[in-house]
């Protein structure tokens, strides 16, 4: 199964919470695994924002962002093409939803998901509007 996960699904790989479990199940069905281009960094912004809040040991970011770079190693990293950003602007017409949300949707349009997994509901209501298979991972 081509899966493509946003960076609210992922995340929750490197951070134990509600829903943690589902997302390693998912990642070990895949055949190939799609990721927007936006998705380390928005995921690194994270981990900052947890460290800074001392969630997160310096230690731990340390561990957790080398799991994470290595883990996108031998992901299809789908980049922002004009397409892409036409995708994004109709879903962003078309349904309440913040722009890097709009990207990740935009993403798994373009590559022909065969399912996209997100954290977040207005962005899987979003999905599930522009015609794409989604798993929703309860957070």
């Amino acid at each position: 199964m081509r899966l493509l996960v946003d960076s609210s699904a992922l995340a929750k790989r490197y951070v134990l919470e509600n829903g943690s479990e589902n997302i390693d199940r998912l990642l070990g069905r895949a055949s190939q695994l799609g990721l927007c281009i936006i998705l380390v960094p928005e995921i690194v912004s994270g981990l900052n924002r947890r460290l800074r809040e001392g969630i997160l040991t310096a230690n731990d970011y340390r561990k957790i962002k080398r799991q994470l770079l290595n883990d996108v190693r031998d992901a299809t990293v789908l980049q922002l093409t004009p397409a892409v950003v036409a995708h994004s602007v109709k879903l962003l017409e078309r349904n309440v939803l913040r722009a890097m949300d709009a990207l990740h949707i935009a993403c798994a349009l373009e590559w022909q998901a065969g399912l996209f997994v997100t954290a977040d509901r207005r962005q899987l209501m979003a999905a599930d509007n522009a015609g794409l298979q989604t798993e929703y991972i309860i957070t």
